[in-house]
């Protein structure tokens, strides 16, 4: 039973860290959120503040970190993830992935607590083998626009896994690849919410490139799933989690224009420096290990965000 298990969630009212707040409440879980509100809103987890399983740290975890009591789990998910994001703020995003990891794992040291990191699949960076397998190492310019979040998240696993070996901290490391759902923002600068927020304002479609590019989007809820069922395992190695079926950004872009009925075209600019060409994960550790793959379709999904976005619009201009 799981009722007294008490988890730190990192980044919770983001939009990753405010799903996982209420995954683990769902099961039974006492949450402590913790977020400093860089990028996220308390618009994620307000629904959360009436319930007695939550409580919430308005804190920067790149100082030191302090948890009273027991502490089961610890995840770590604070960071800024968008491009427009880690663009903006270069230097946080490198130190929230250094210092706030290098904090959180000696509190896990501390507690005894299971310990894991939302890495990416952008320490993959542009990458040369296709589709990407755990065992790549990737292809990643480190002092490139992205470099500083895809050499913070590479920083991030390499020092997770020296308390694991160092220190017998009892750690997981997740891969990340596309994910969409409600409880994104607008314009964030990722590839979906940009062009849902471009048709319902009744702009054309931006793709970068000639949109041959592709990517793989996991729907959020699957996502969540993944990562329950690896805090759960025994592997300590990484793991992919994402959804395999790839698309092209140009197909990508049909699929929005059908969804949302917008009359706009596709206009095309420049592919920015480093932006990878491929982006497929191999889930088959996923499978084997987790019993876990995705099982919610794109089109499914796109309809529920799409909605999310509709009404999240209409709340704001009411």
């Amino acid at each position: 039973m799981s009722e007294n298990k008490r988890i730190l969630i990192t980044g919770a009212a983001g939009f990753l860290g405010s799903h996982l707040c209420d995954r683990f409440i769902k099961e039974g879980y006492n949450v402590i959120g913790m977020d400093n509100l860089l990028t996220g809103s308390m618009d994620n987890i307000e629904h959360l503040f009436k319930l007695k399983e939550f409580d919430f740290y308005f804190h920067d975890v790149t100082k030191f970190v302090h948890i009273p009591g027991k502490l089961d789990y610890i995840l770590h998910f604070a960071s800024p993830a968008s491009p427009i994001d880690y663009l903006k703020m270069p230097i946080q995003t490198l130190k929230v992935g250094s210092l706030g990891t290098h904090n959180l794992l000696g509190l896990a040291k501390d507690k005894k607590s299971r310990f894991l990191i939302a890495s990416t699949s952008e320490i993959y960076g542009d990458p040369d083998v296709h589709p990407q397998t755990e065992e790549y190492w990737g292809n990643v310019n480190p002092i490139g626009p992205r470099g500083v979040y895809d050499e913070a998240k590479r920083f991030m696993e390499a020092m997770t896994m020296a308390y694991h070996t160092f220190h017998k901290v009892d750690t997981r490391i997740v891969r990340i690849f596309n994910t969409y759902g409600p409880r994104m923002r607008l314009n964030d600068g990722r590839v979906l919410p940009t062009l849902i927020g471009q048709a319902i304002r009744g702009e054309d479609l931006t793709v970068f490139g000639d949109g041959s590019q592709t990517r793989s989007f996991c729907y959020v809820d699957d996502l969540i799933d993944g990562i329950y069922r690896l805090l759960k395992s025994d592997y300590t190695n990484p793991v992919n989690i994402g959804n395999p079926d790839e698309i092209t950004i140009n197909q990508f872009a049909e699929e929005i224009i059908k969804l949302t009925g917008t009359k706009q075209k596709i206009i095309y600019k420049q592919l920015p420096l480093d932006d990878p060409k491929q982006r497929q994960p191999d889930i088959t550790k996923a499978k084997e290990l987790l019993n876990w793959e995705p099982k919610i379709s794109r089109a499914e999904g796109l309809k529920i965000t799409y909605k999310f976005f509709l009404d999240k619009i209409a709340k704001e201009s009411n």
